[in-house]
């Protein structure tokens, strides 16, 4: 008997497996942040050109509430989309590392924080 190995449901399990990053996260002024980890399940680093740390953010920063009581509490790993195709943790727009640090301790805004584990390949 010949089995058959099915490329498309494959590829579709595949991206349905979240790489979870556990994340350090120092921006205090973000809504989600509590003791320096995220409420949030997932966020987004910003940077499609970037060439260095400095010109990366996180996508997900929000000064505006305090959103810790509409989440479930802060989280150690979450899944981060990446937008910086230039850092070597980027795999299709899924970051790989096993630790990223989002720094940025007096942010009024995201582009005031930057991903400090972006390594430009």
């Amino acid at each position: 008997m010949m089995h058959v190995y099915d490329c498309a449901k494959a590829r579709i399990r595949l991206t349905e497996v979240r790489i979870m990053t556990s994340l350090g996260c120092n921006v205090t002024n973000c809504g989600y942040n509590e003791d320096r980890c995220c409420c949030r399940t997932e966020i987004e680093v910003m940077g499609t050109k970037a060439e260095e740390k400095d010109c990366t953010c996180c996508g997900s920063f929000d000064s505006g509430c305090d959103c810790r009581n509409s989440v479930s509490g802060p989280k150690e790993s979450l899944y981060v989309h990446c937008e910086a195709s230039n850092c070597i943790y980027n795999e299709d727009f899924v970051c790989s590392a096993d630790r990223i640090d989002i720094q940025g301790a007096s942010a009024n805004n995201a582009g005031q924080t930057i991903c400090a584990s972006f390594t430009c390949k």
